[in-house]
This record gives structure tokens, C-alpha cells and sequence, in this order.
């Protein structure tokens, strides 16, 4: 053991993602459904193999530069993804789910400084509670960096390793009850109150029309589609392409086959008898009558008619605002499939009461020129790209490590948004005016993910491996056991007040309730645990806006932290 943990100490690179590799498998190990996670368990693993190791002399410990520099394109990654969604929370009901997140946030960033003075915790300790209690390991960075701005002062004696370690240690302590505690309470709630959420669950969906998308896999069923009929019904011979369509809403012809050639579509075009005819629309548009054209045929070259999907930035202020519904008579009814909306870059329950807002993503396929009517009705069109603007990634982590340059005077110190704070803010501004725009900076979902996922493991794989060998000097039985109780009740009372305001005082429907209750806490597992609990897609709908709110506030609230428990 001792020569391995020598080895892995001298070969830094292998260390680090020996510690990712093994927090990675650790947090896919579950009881009962519930587990660590890889984030948590990256920081458990770092920490314990360096404790190890130091009880045997040996020192593990990796570079600064490292662990700034992804924590750095995770916060950015972050900026990204909340951009929109952030300005947008605070407009029609997304007030609502936003204030729930701010009251969430700001009694855990109270109770977490509160209870690091009333137990007279050592320094760091309130941001780690902060950040392990409402499962936000992102406000161990912003924490940090109010040490290294000096908006937090050392002790005399007292060194930086000092402060990150017990900030990590907080952290672990109180991460366990943080992630499990959410879920339960988000998952019984409603029992509490003696609400029978399954039964709303049924409600909320035969009112809105929501499909419950948590239990739908790969299936047969298309809800529209292209079926080519050879022409037999001399009621329809003579017909235009514009009168048929008259006559017959929700028919789109596609394409005309006459003589083994394909002719188009044209609104002129008469039907003659023997024309094969390719109809789009809805399946039960296109069944409802077989023999209104003549028989269904295979046709080759009257099905070959061009096929589109692209993602779609909703950007016009006239198509937000209406409900699904409201566009079964428009032109390009039944001609696209709408196979999902994101808001937030989550995605959400689709009904027919559904209602579409500025800065949703639809995720359409079918006829081309449906997919670009639809793109010109809602605002921005995209489709499937996998190229990153590395040009608007350089320039926006510029912008943001200029932001946090910016400080001012307070209370005998310069604060200022630090790096961290600057480049969250920065991918905020930069996703803001990219959605505002044609698709410029394109940075796919997968780039994203890895900038947040690869950024964030590392980071913390980093403060654990450099905390660990503190650790042992720092830790004892009185300061576990304060540590647990500050974590048990900054994890356990904020959601539990946002339940009962949002459920006496704003009156949001419970179920969607749950959803909102885990987006204010930023953490999705609640909201996926309650799903499965009412067997309902529902919860999500309350879940996208508290979610981009309260991450961005817990994020920056580890440096305030810091601040308010010196």
C-alpha cells in the first residue's frame, strides 16, 4: 500500500483521475434507490486516500492552477445553461417558483452562518454547510474565492489549506443528509398534508392534457406522418391542391406522383384519376377516412418528399404566450412532431394546455416546409450540430474573468464577484444574447455538460485530495456531531416553508408543487423521485425556474457566506 500511494502521489495526472475513475464507480452504488453520486463521492474518495495517506508520510497534494481552471468552465458551463431561463423566471408565473427559490436560498445561507456562530464553528465551516446541506457544490469555489480575495481574513496562524479543508469536511458531513433528505421530504410532503398526490397527479392531466413522458419508451405510435393513396374517388378528380386542402383541413398534399413522375404540390395542380397522392397530417386525420382518396400504396416516389428536425428558440413575443392547442389550425398542423420543449434546459410535461414561452426550446421533426414555417412563426431555427464557437467560448471566459475583476469597498475590504462570479455572470449574459440571436456561439448540450460534469469532478476531486491530509488534525467527535445537527436542519426547514407558502399562499397546485420545491433547492433528484412516487411527469412542471434561480443564488451565496461568519 505504502509503495502504491507513493506512486500515485509522484505521478500526479494518474492520481487525479484515479480519484474521478473511483468517485465515478462510487457513486453509482445505491441503497435502496439512494446514493452518493459521483461529485459527493469524488470529494470522499480525494479526501480519504490523501488522509491515508498522510498517516504513512506521504503528501498528496496537486496544483491550484488545475482546480481554478475547471472550476472556472464549470461556473461558465453553468452560466450557460441557467442563461435564459434566469431572465425569463422572473416574468408571468415563473415569479412565483422564483420567489420560492429566493426564500429557500436565503434561510439556508441564514441558518447555515447562524448556526456556524451559535455552535462557534471553525472558519469555513458555515460555507460548507451551505453548500453540503443544499447539495450546491459549487459554493465550495465561490467560497474559496472570498479567501483569496481576502474578503474573509486569516487568522493569525491560520493558512488557506486550512480553511478549504474545512470547508470540504463540512461539506461531506453534511452532503449525505442533504441529497437524501430532499428527496424524502419533497417525496412525502403531500402524505403530510393528507393530500392524495397520485389522484392530483390524474387530475392535473386530464385537465392539461399532459402525457406522463417518465414511463414512455420506444413505441410504434407516431402521432402524424406521410401515407401515399392512388386516386380512385372521382369526387376528388378535378380538384386543385388548394381546394382539396379547403375542404379538408388538416390533409396537407405533399406530393403528387402522375405518370411515374413526381410533380410537387402546387396549389394549381388538378387531380386526375390514377395521380398517387402524398397526404401529411395527423394519424387520425390520415385514417379517419381510407377512402377518400383511394387505396393506400407504397409509392416510392411519391413518399420521397424532403424530412427535417431542428431545434426552435421561441423568440417572438406573438407565438409565446399561446397554448398548444391553439395551433391545431394552423397550417402546419399535423405536418410536424413535436417531440419535446425544454425550458431552462430541462425538459418539461407537454399537453395541450401547455403553454409556450419565450426562450423554450421545441424539438420538432417532420415535413421541411412545415419545420421552417414554424421556425419563422417562433423565432430562432437550428438544427443538429455538434461544433462548438471556441471564439465565443475565449471571448466570453474573457468577459467573465473581467467582470470579476471589478471590486468595491466594503467593510474594510475590495468584494467584487471574483472569477467564479464573473464567469456565471458572463455565461448568463452570453447564452442570453445567443438565444436572442441566430444560433452564433453554438455550444451543443454535450459541450455543455462536459464544461459543468468534467469542471465540477475535478474541482472537487482536487479539494479532496489537498484537504484529506488536514483533515485528521481538524476533525473530532464534538465538531462532527455540530456539523451533522447545523446540516440536518439547514437541509430540513427551507423546503419545508416553501411547501407551505406556495401551497396556502401562492395556491400552486401541489403536485407541481413537488417540483417546485426540489428547483428551489437545485437538485433534480427530488423532483425525478417524486415522479416516480405519483406516476406522473408533473412534478417537472414546477422544477425548471426554481432550478436556474436558486443555483445561480447558492452558487454566490458560499461567498457570502464567508463573508457574514468571519
Amino acid at each position: 500500500m505504502h509503495a502504491f500511494l507513493s506512486w500515485l502521489a509522484a505521478n500526479p495526472y494518474v492520481l487525479l483521475f484515479f480519484v474521478i475513475g473511483a468517485a465515478v464507480l462510487l457513486g453509482k452504488v445505491t441503497i435502496k434507490g439512494y446514493g452518493l453520486g459521483m461529485v459527493a463521492s469524488a470529494i470522499i474518495v480525494g479526501a480519504g486516500l490523501s488522509a491515508v495517506a498522510a498517516t504513512m508520510g506521504i503528501t498528496m497534494k496537486l496544483d491550484n492552477f488545475t482546480k481554478s481552471l475547471f472550476y472556472y468552465l464549470f461556473m461558465y458551463g453553468v452560466g450557460l445553461r441557467v442563461g435564459p431561463s434566469f431572465f425569463n423566471s422572473l416574468k408571468s408565473d415563473g415569479l412565483k417558483f422564483t420567489i420560492l427559490a429566493v426564500i429557500c436560498s436565503v434561510m439556508g445561507l441564514l441558518m447555515a452562518v447562524g448556526f456556524a456562530k451559535w455552535f462557534d464553528l471553525p472558519g469555513g465551516a458555515a460555507a460548507g454547510v451551505l453548500a453540503g446541506s443544499m447539495t450546491m457544490s459549487a459554493a465550495i469555489g465561490s467560497a474559496e474565492e472570498a479567501v483569496r480575495q481576502g474578503a474573509f481574513p486569516l487568522a493569525a496562524g491560520q493558512t488557506f489549506e486550512d480553511i478549504s479543508g474545512m470547508i470540504a469536511l463540512s461539506y461531506g458531513l453534511t452532503y449525505i443528509w442533504g441529497t437524501v433528505g430532499i428527496i424524502l421530504i419533497v417525496k412525502y410532503l403531500p402524505r403530510m398534508w393528507g393530500i392524495d398526490a397520485k389522484a392530483a397527479a390524474r387530475e392535473y392531466e386530464k385537465e392539461n392534457g399532459v402525457l406522463n413522458v417518465d414511463e414512455s419508451g420506444l413505441s410504434g405510435y407516431r402521432p402524424g406522418g406521410v401515407r401515399a393513396y392512388r386516386l380512385e374517388n372521382p369526387k376528388v378528380a378535378g380538384l386543385t391542391v388548394k381546394r382539396f386542402y379547403d375542404e379538408h383541413i388538416g390533409l396537407k398534399v405533399v406530393n403528387v406522383v402522375r405518370d411515374g413522375e413526381a410533380i410537387g404540390a402546387a396549389d394549381d395542380i388538378v387531380f386526375k384519376l390514377g395521380d398517387v397522392i402524398a397526404l401529411g397530417g395527423k394519424l387520425e386525420a390520415l385514417t379517419s377516412d381510407m377512402g377518400l382518396v383511394g387505396p393506400e400504396v407504397p409509392d416510392s416516389k411519391a413518399l420521397n418528399v424532403p424530412l427535417d428536425q431542428a431545434e426552435i428558440l421561441v423568440t417572438n413575443k406573438e407565438f409565446a404566450g399561446r397554448k398548444l392547442k391553439d395551433f391545431a389550425h394552423e397550417s402546419f398542423a399535423g405536418q410536424i412532431n413535436l417531440q419535446r420543449i425544454e425550458r431552462g434546459g430541462v425538459p418539461i410535461p407537454i399537453g395541450l394546455e401547455t403553454e409556450v414561452r419565450r426562450f423554450d426550446l421545441l424539438f420538432v421533426t417532420g415535413l421541411k416546409s412545415a419545420v421552417n414555417r414554424v421556425g419563422e412563426l417562433a423565432g430562432k431555427i437550428g438544427r443538429a450540430s455538434t461544433g462548438t464557437d471556441l471564439l465565443t467560448l475565449a471571448a466570453g471566459m474573457i468577459l467573465g474573468f473581467l467582470i470579476g475583476a471589478i471590486s468595491v469597498p466594503l467593510a474594510g475590504a475590495n468584494v467584487g464577484l471574483g472569477n467564479a462570479g464573473g464567469l456565471l455572470v458572463s455565461g448568463i449574459l452570453v447564452s442570453s444574447v445567443v438565444s436572442r440571436t441566430r444560433f452564433f456561439g453554438h455550444t451543443p448540450n454535450a459541450a455543455r455538460n462536459i464544461l459543468e460534469d468534467l469542471g465540477l469532478i475535478v474541482f472537487i476531486a482536487i479539494v479532496g485530495i489537498n484537504a484529506g491530509a488536514g483533515l485528521i488534525s481538524q476533525l473530532s467527535a464534538a465538531l462532527t456531531v455540530k456539523i451533522v445537527v447545523a446540516g440536518f436542519f439547514v437541509c430540513t426547514i427551507p423546503p419545508i416553508v416553501c411547501w407551505l407558502i406556495g401551497l396556502y399562499l401562492m395556491k400552486i397546485h401541489p403536485v407541481v408543487l413537488m417540483g417546485g420545491v426540489a428547483g428551489a433547492r437545485s437538485h433534480s433528484g427530488p423532483a425525478r423521485e417524486a415522479a416516480v412516487e405519483v406516476a406522473s411527469s408533473v412534478p417537472w412542471v414546477g422544477f425548471p425556474v426554481g432550478y436556474a434561480v436558486s443555483g445561480v443564488l447558492l452558487t454566490v451565496f458560499g461567498y457570502v457566506a464567508m463573508i457574514m461568519s468571519k
